[in-house]
């Protein structure tokens, strides 16, 4: 058996060089030969990036199809694993969308590229430090990813020689709060050699920067400090191999301090390199405050490396997404029949968002939630927001931007570069069931993922404006910053700062004049237990749609309340008026205390006796 794993380990790592490397004149490829010259060098800092996740593609990420978010008929032409996620169908010998093997050989190949840089002779020293940091970087964001996904884990600081013993390669899993210290520390030491900004923005968009860094590393400490690592009784029991605890049962009051910090480092850099709020500008277009404002919100995703972009993930294709979010918006072009719409926000989200006055549907005093379900007709008034004279449900009425920026709906107005739409989606209309999968299921399209200049052309050609993924933008980090401040000191003026700057852009006005007018609850901000729930609710909506949410309620514990409640949309296969008149149950969901964590597979288990499994698994 020794003999054994050292050969595989071998022929593992033989494997990745060939997978990755230009071979030398005689067809042999060696590490050695990956670090002779730099134009060798740079394909392995690539090969390093390589393994970043295509956060924007629905058959990849979780985040996006594998919560309450989206729901879809059954996703024929996407990776049925998100819904199977969805569906609570996962067990510990049938894993869908496991990183574990990705992530440790991306472990592997960071560590190669970090022991044999210094060989390349034809490199500045200073270059040699940044690409360094730049991997560097890259290997701390890996270890995130798994202990994101599958909570304390084996920390690989460094590749163990081809001489070690089978014992030596089996490494167990480390404390949490050790692997996010080792995490934080990681990207400190990588932020002292990344540059500010991208100097070259023709070839180097997409690079790891200092302020990426930082915002990364306020993002880790603010989930440590988050009750599903920070206090979490649920695994005071959960022990590695040899009955060391891989949890602190006990609450640290003192992280949240910490990623107080972190967030406002980050904060600060981002500023000083001009990092900024999204606001929409474009030359030779004039357009109505309504649909500015509109344009604010939905650009602050779609535009290319707009101002508030702190990390674009140049690894992730927004393609397919914007394809599957698109509906038939233009009845005089046959070419839309193949945008589907089937991305589908569940009516749990379109009731989420804000009413007008910048508080929830629940709560607002001047807002008639217990008639939100009754129809009611559009004015002259609501013209650029629900078509003029069209009947809709008095949910669509009367709500904040970022919802008519975000979701489309019956009767809703979409504009795009060549025109102004209007969505009709009951039975028979333009947008209605075409097929007996594709279709939108909900009677709700995600409108926030689809850039504006997605176009049908004259002959039915199609041009899509494709976008990095938005792996951090400024309003996360400030909703991240003030959620910090309030855990740290409950509320206090700056974390008002914070949150009121994302609701100025969202065109509402600040939390505490929101509240004291119209809410049914006017103190509700003055305790830390309200400002929580605020804040929540927040990052809810302004990070809607964008693979937060999935992420955020397990760090809050929130998944067991949220996850088993039923999807539900309107009834999408009956005609105007029948189609508001029940509310269609789309699936239920299941969620479990063990899922908080993905499974170890039995594979891993069996060939590491020092992991010990995921409780509950």
């Amino acid at each position: 058996m020794k003999r054994l794993l050292i050969i595989l380990s071998i022929l593992l790592t033989l494997g990745s060089c060939r997978k990755f490397l230009d071979v030398v004149p005689d067809n042999v490829a060696t590490i050695d030969n990956a670090f002779t010259m730099r134009q060798e060098a740079i394909k392995y800092l690539v090969t390093c990036y390589s393994y970043l996740p295509d956060d924007g593609n629905l058959s990849t990420n979780p985040a996006l199809l594998a919560g309450d978010e989206f729901w879809m008929e059954r996703p024929y032409g996407t990776n049925e694993d998100p819904w199977q996620i969805a569906l609570g169908f996962m067990s510990s010998n049938l894993i869908y969308l496991s990183s574990w093997n990705t992530n440790y050989a991306a472990l592997r190949d960071c560590n190669i590229f970090l022991e044999n840089i210094h060989k390349v002779v034809d490199m500045p020293q200073y270059e040699k430090d940044r690409w360094s940091a730049e991997v560097m970087f890259l290997k701390a964001y890996y270890h995130w990813l798994l202990v994101r996904m599958y909570g304390p884990i084996p920390i690989i600081d460094k590749n163990l020689p081809i001489s070690s013993t089978a014992e030596q390669t089996q490494i167990p899993r480390m404390h949490v709060d050790s692997v996010f210290k080792y995490i934080a520390n990681l990207l400190d030491t990588a932020a002292l050699n990344l540059p500010d900004v991208i100097a070259d923005r023709a070839t180097e968009l997409g690079r790891i920067t200092k302020p990426i860094a930082l915002a990364i590393k306020a993002r880790v400490l603010v989930a440590a400090a988050s009750p599903l690592y920070n206090g979490n009784q649920d695994y005071a029991g959960f022990k590695s191999y040899d009955g060391s605890l891989l949890f602190n049962p006990a609450y640290d009051a003192n992280k949240w301090k910490v990623a107080a910090e972190a967030c406002k480092a980050a904060i600060e850099l981002c500023e000083k390199r001009n990092i900024q709020l999204y606001q929409f500008s474009q030359l030779g277009i004039t357009l109505s405050d309504t649909l500015n404002r509109q344009m604010s919100i939905r650009n602050s995703i779609c535009e290319q490396w707009n101002a508030e972009i702190i990390w674009g993930n140049p690894n992730s294709s927004t393609y397919q997404l914007q394809r599957y979010s698109m509906p038939r918006l233009d009845p005089a072009r046959i070419g839309n029949e193949i945008s589907l719409g089937s991305v589908a926000p569940t009516m749990k989200i379109a009731e989420l968002f804000y009413t007008d006055k910048g508080v929830p549907i629940t709560e607002d005093k001047t807002w008639d939630y217990d008639n939100r379900l009754q129809l009611r007709v559009a004015t002259k008034a609501e013209g650029e927001l629900i078509q003029e004279g069209y009947t809709t449900a008095s949910l669509h009425f009367n709500r904040e931007p970022r919802f008519y920026a975000d979701l489309a709906f019956d009767g809703a107005m979409w504009y795009m570069l060549n025109g102004l739409y209007h969505i009709e989606c009951k039975a028979g209309q333009w947008q209605t069931r075409k097929n007996i999968y594709d279709n939108n299921v909900t009677g709700y399209f995600n409108k926030k993922a689809v850039n504006w200049k997605y176009i049908i052309q004259e002959g039915q050609n199609i041009y899509v404006e494709q976008y990095p993924w938005p792996e951090m933008r400024l309003a996360d980090l400030y909703l991240l910053y003030a959620e910090a401040l309030n855990e740290q000191n409950g509320p206090a003026p700056e974390t008002f700062v914070y949150i009121d700057k994302v609701r100025d852009r969202a065109g509402l006005e600040g939390v505490q004049a929101s509240w004291s007018k119209y809410s049914k609850n006017p103190g509700k901000y003055n305790t830390k237990e309200g400002l929580r729930q605020i804040i929540q609710q927040e990052r809810l909506i302004e990070l809607a749609m964008e693979g937060s949410r999935f992420w955020d309620l397990r760090r809050w514990k929130k998944c067991i309340e949220e996850l088993n409640k039923p999807v539900r949309g309107w009834d999408i296969d009956q005609p105007d008026p029948v189609f508001y008149y029940r509310i269609r149950t789309r699936a239920r969901q299941s969620f479990q205390t063990k899922n908080y964590f993905w499974p170890l597979s039995s594979w891993d288990l069996l060939n590491n006796p020092k992991l010990v499994q995921n409780p509950g698994w």
